[in-house]
């Protein structure tokens, strides 16, 4: 296990700043995840704390230890690449032999140790097979086991699970994590896949242009994002432009297009816009009955299975998609006006 402290690295490729001062504390026994859309920074990132990649500026360190110019060989990591870079004419044994060989093991020692980990990742039976003759699933359970042999401070993985089909993805993140809490070793996992990101980590740093966005548990990402961004990446939250907002006794009075809302929520006076789950809306048509905040149109409904999905237009001409359960669904038909009713979970995000 290893804690790990990153203190205002920055990598600049001539004119283009990749990583800007960006600062990260990752805890022993952590599975911290690198999420972000493609160019973010995140994999430059990894390969900085993996030594692939020496930072302009900044320091890196592993236990205390300053690794920032450390050689990759002698950081004490291991590495799990997006296309696995096995070595196509070795076998599953030699390939996960390769990390103790190059550390000069003995034969018996190497002989029990990878013989070991592919029990533990169900490939005992496989040893003397070739990449060519495994599955994609198998190909990324050999790349792990490789990376795990040497039993580093810390597992570094690269979209590992993007080549592989959605089904083998969610079996591949379950054999990952508990491999992980089994050894207790620090793992960083770099995906721009926020269910994986979700589903897998202890802490997610979302990175936008380089710099980290949002810092936090799943949990706290999901529900309480600080910003458009966050909102819009994680969970794809309606955004909706306000037209006001005042303090208020327990928080803050948001004017909305056709209603207002009050949010239990500090007030800020900077540009923000109201965030909005799809799974926070009510609608229903009733005049007399649910207390709602504004209406729309229904321009479209989707079915999809145990949830319908709308496109509703408010009075502004700004859509909001809205997710209802099948089992309380109405089938509302297009053109229909509709009430809509904001669950307190909305908040204000910084534009």
């Amino acid at each position: 296990m290893a804690d790990i402290s990153i203190e205002a690295v920055t990598k600049r490729y001539g004119a283009l700043t990749i990583i800007d001062a960006l600062s990260l504390d990752i805890a022993h026994g952590e599975f911290f995840t690198l999420l972000g859309a493609s160019g973010c920074g995140k994999t430059t990132l990894l390969r900085m704390i993996a030594g692939f990649i020496i930072p302009d500026n900044g320091r890196i360190h592993i236990d205390s230890e300053d690794v920032t110019r450390l050689a990759a060989h002698k950081r004490d990591t291991g590495m799990v690449f997006q296309d696995y870079a096995l070595f196509p004419d070795k076998t599953v044994f030699d390939n996960t032999a390769y990390g103790l060989r190059v550390r000069r093991f003995s034969s018996s020692q190497i002989k029990q140790k990878v013989h070991a980990i592919l029990e533990r990742v169900e490939l005992g039976h496989l040893a003397e097979r070739y990449p060519s003759e495994l599955s994609g699933g198998q190909r990324q359970r050999v790349a792990l086991a490789r990376a795990l042999v040497i039993e580093p401070r810390v597992l570094l993985m690269d979209e590992p699970l993007s080549n592989l089909d959605a089904k083998l993805r969610i079996q591949m993140r379950d054999v990952i994590r508990q491999l992980q809490k089994e050894l207790d070793i620090t793992a960083i996992f770099v995906t721009h896949d926020q269910e994986e990101a979700l589903s897998m980590s202890d802490r997610i740093a979302l990175l936008r242009d380089g710099k980290v966005d949002q810092l936090d548990t799943p949990e706290g990402l999901y529900a309480r994002p600080d910003t458009a961004y966050a909102a819009d990446f994680v969970g794809a939250a309606n955004l909706i432009n306000v037209d006001g907002i005042h303090a208020a006794e327990n928080g803050v009075r948001v004017d909305i297009p056709g209603g207002v809302l009050e949010l239990a929520q500090p007030y800020a006076s900077t540009s923000q816009q109201l965030a909005v789950r799809p799974e926070h809306i009510t609608m229903h048509t009733d005049k007399a009955g649910e207390p709602h905040h504004t209406e729309g149109v229904v321009l479209y409904r989707r079915y999809l299975g145990v949830k319908a999905v709308y496109a509703v237009r408010l009075p502004d001409g700004q859509t909001l998609n809205v997710d209802m359960a099948t089992a309380q669904d109405p089938a509302y038909p297009e053109g229909a006006t509709v009430r809509l009713s904001f669950a307190p979970q909305c908040r204000l995000v910084a534009a």
